[in-house]
C-alpha cells in the first residue's frame, strides 16, 4: 500500500491515469487547491516513485500492429534468466515480460504487424539460450486494455 496518500493525492493520481497530459491548473480546479500546491504534491508523488512516467498510449492497429499475442515461455535454469530478460528488453515487439507460476516460467505480451512477423519473432525467441518451450495465444479481439490501477482502495480508513 502506498502510505501517506490522502484523498487529494488519490484524486490527482486517478485523473493523471485517465489524462496524463492534464495541466496543473486543471488538476488544481479538480482538487480545489492552488497550482503551486498541486505542483508540490506531484513533485512528492514523483519523488516517492508513485508516478514513474508520463507517456502516450498509441492504438497499435493504426500503426499496422495487427497481431497481439501472449507467449508462454519456459526458460531452463536460473542461469539463463538474466540473458532471457535482457533479450526481451531489447526486442521492441515484446511489450511486457512477466515471471510467472504455472505453465511456463515467463509470459510475454507481443504486438507485431502480421502473422509473418509474428512467426519470425517466435523463431527468434525459441532460439534464445535456455528457451526450451513456448506456447502462443493470439488475441482475436480485446474488450478491455488499461493501465489504470484502482488506487482508491489504497486509502486507509480512519
Amino acid at each position: 500500500m502506498a502510505k501517506g496518500l490522502d484523498e487529494i493525492d488519490i484524486k490527482i493520481l486517478k485523473h493523471l491515469q485517465k489524462e496524463g497530459r492534464a495541466q496543473r491548473n486543471q488538476l488544481a480546479e479538480i482538487v480545489h487547491l492552488s497550482v503551486p500546491s498541486v505542483s508540490e504534491r506531484m513533485r512528492k508523488l514523483e519523488e516517492k516513485k508513485l508516478i514513474t512516467d508520463y507517456r502516450a498510449i498509441l492504438d497499435g492497429k493504426l500503426f499496422n500492429f495487427d497481431i497481439t499475442a501472449f507467449v508462454f515461455v519456459e526458460v531452463d535454469g536460473s542461469d539463463n534468466y538474466p540473458k532471457f530478460i535482457e533479450r526481451t528488453t531489447n526486442e521492441p515487439e515484446v511489450l511486457e515480460c512477466h515471471s510467472i507460476t504455472g505453465d511456463g516460467s515467463h509470459i510475454l505480451k507481443i504486438r507485431t504487424e502480421n502473422t509473418d512477423s509474428f512467426e519470425k519473432l517466435l523463431s527468434r525467441i525459441q532460439s534464445w539460450d535456455g528457451v526450451s518451450k513456448s506456447r502462443s495465444n493470439v488475441v482475436l479481439s480485446s474488450f478491455k486494455e488499461t493501465t489504470e490501477l484502482p488506487i482508491e482502495k489504497t486509502i486507509d480508513p480512519k
